[in-house]
């Protein structure tokens, strides 16, 4: 076998392989969560798998276990969405603009 033609048909492989990943939906949700002592409030923007994508309560064990690991506490999933909510939900999240 020609060295060129098998490095075509490893490449080519490996665009087929990351074709499935690239054309997955992206899902994103947001979020409100809180920490205390003292008192403090965070609205924010996080990136989910797509198994998180499922259904609020799926999304809220995936973000919540994220938070917990960071202290944070959730207190509400508000919305799963695609790409097309994030630029409209940025400035709002600020700082915790898909930070977890």
């Amino acid at each position: 076998m020609n060295p060129g033609s098998c490095m075509i048909r490893t490449a080519a492989l490996a665009l087929l392989l990351f074709l499935p990943a690239a054309a997955a939906a992206e899902c994103y949700a947001d979020y409100k969560a809180k920490r205390e002592p003292p008192l403090r409030l965070h609205y924010g923007v996080i990136a989910l798998p797509d198994a998180a994508c499922a259904s609020r309560a799926v999304a809220a064990a995936e973000i919540a276990g994220r938070l917990r690991a960071a202290g944070w506490e959730l207190l509400d999933v508000m919305t799963v969405f695609g790409p097309e909510g994030l630029a409209e939900r940025q400035a709002d999240a600020g700082a915790f603009f898909l930070r977890y």
